[in-house]
């Protein structure tokens, strides 16, 4: 069969590309639709349907343009309710795509409408399954996201559909289907996700520990829901943007285009409410930057970021960007449904010093020179990693305030004492440090290289036991 899993590390996201005998079919495309057009058109085939396996929460997803620009049909499983034209298919509807077959299996859980795409060869024997949210490898979709929707969607009363769903339709089909989830680790639509981005349904009902056999409901639901911690709050927003539709992908770039020299620039900055958004490397951010702008690096997980500490997809945005990066910036922003940059630093960050504006710079120390000023300073050091990797190891008295919900934690912050700032490599210390100091908090240094190099001083350090070991 064949199937080609597009996979885009910075989401952790799969979209999937199906061909035969010169028809196309696309699951859950990204929202620049323009490589999928390219792909069909390598194969001379024309894109036919785009499925879609459920209302994404974590990426705007490219359906409706992907459908403007071919005439591609959407495909949704049953109760969805878009706010535009497509097939809300009935479960066991079959699609035919070339000599291929697709099987529509209502899978609720993730959400109402969350839905599996069995695929069957040209042979008519089945081949695999694409899953959406509803079966990772290694992990399950996490049912807490439709209540943020619709309050009465409890998220018990989804891990219940969940349930259901894996037991009654998922996990009675053949060991041998290959499983073709939408994300893979490091999404925030699931808790314990592998690396690994394809399996076999066989394996997973053997490693998956939402898939164990003799799990009773009670069981299921109590360790689906062990361990969520609270979803980015950019997500109910770009729910609402893939139910109801958005402003088409070339608009947006065209609306990006807009060069602003430094002192345009700068009016634009004091006249708006835009957040001038520094997207350089955190060492060039470090040496030099726009005052009260906010880093986030291009080069980190660069959307999830901006999603989960703007928050706001409407929110005005000013760049200041690498040479040559502007548009994959922009690309990267409306990928998470912000859509709304209203210009850029003509010339970077370079143009602007040398028109001899004003600039900040960050105090950054190295793990070394940390290490002699621990002692003195012991009770002021602030890890911004998240719980899960401060519980395993941290540095003796530091205090976990964890970069996704900083603002949780401004009142934490000394007024009038020198405070200590690391992560676990430098690029969230950094963004830490940018958002306090745009609120006026300078009395702060950054710890560069993070715990990875703290790790290699002499500087006392609290490892996690597991009680099973304790005596």
């Amino acid at each position: 069969m064949k199937i080609e899993q597009i996979y885009t590390g910075c989401l952790a996201h799969a979209a999937y590309y199906l061909e035969s005998n010169g028809e196309v079919a696309i699951f859950d495309p990204l929202r620049e639709v323009q490589p999928y057009i390219n792909r069909a058109k390598l194969d001379d085939a024309k894109i036919k349907y785009i499925f879609e396996t459920h209302f994404h929460a974590d990426f705007v997803s490219g359906h409706l343009d992907l459908m403007k620009k071919t005439g591609a049909q959407i495909v949704f499983g049953p109760t969805a309710k878009p706010n535009y034209d497509a097939i809300v298919a009935e479960d066991g509807q079959v699609f035919e795509i070339g000599d291929y077959k697709v099987k529509v299996i209502h899978t609720p859980g993730h959400t109402m409408e969350s839905t599996t795409y069995l695929l069957i060869d040209e042979n008519g024997e089945e081949h695999g399954i694409i899953t959406g949210d509803t079966l990772f490898i290694g992990d399950v979709g996490r049912p807490d996201l439709a209540q943020k929707v619709v309050a009465e969607l409890t998220q018990e009363k989804l891990a219940s559909h969940l349930y259901d769903s894996l037991r009654n339709k998922i996990m009675p089909l053949s060991d041998d289907l290959i499983v073709y989830p939408n994300h893979g680790a490091g999404s925030a639509c699931g808790k314990n996700m592998s690396k690994e981005t394809t399996d076999t349904l066989g394996n997973q009902k053997k490693t998956n520990y939402a898939l164990r056999a003799d799990m009773t409901k009670e069981e299921f639901i109590e360790a689906v829901l062990d361990g969520l911690t609270e979803p980015p709050g950019y997500f109910p927003q770009n729910v609402m943007m893939n139910i109801k539709g958005y402003e088409s992908f070339d608009s947006v770039i065209h609306k990006a285009q807009n060069a602003l020299s430094p002192k345009a620039f700068e009016a634009a900055a004091n006249e708006t409410e835009a957040i001038v958004l520094d997207v350089r490397h955190q060492s060039e951010f470090i040496k030099g930057h726009i005052p009260r702008s906010i880093f986030i690096g291009i080069d980190g997980n660069f959307a999830q970021w901006v999603g989960a500490l703007i928050v706001d997809v409407t929110q005005p945005l000013l760049l200041v960007t690498p040479e040559g990066r502007k548009e994959e910036v922009v690309t990267r922003l409306s990928r998470v449904g912000f859509d709304n940059v209203i210009g850029y630093l003509e010339g970077g960050f370079e143009a602007w010093k040398d028109e001899g504006m004003e600039y900040d710079t960050l105090n950054s120390i190295s793990a070394e020179e940390f290490s002699k000023l621990y002692e003195a300073n012991k009770d002021y050091v602030f890890d911004v990693r998240r719980e899960g990797e401060y519980v395993a190891e941290h540095v003796d008295g530091a205090k976990n305030t964890q970069l996704d919900y900083l603002n949780n934690y401004l009142g934490e912050f000394p007024e009038d004492k020198t405070f200590y700032v690391h992560c676990a490599g430098g690029y969230r210390s950094v963004i830490a440090s940018s958002i306090l100091k745009s609120r006026g908090i300078h009395n702060l240094v950054e710890v560069a290289g993070g715990y990875k190099a703290i790790k290699q001083t002499d500087i006392p350090r609290t490892d996690y036991v597991c009680p099973s070991t304790l005596k």
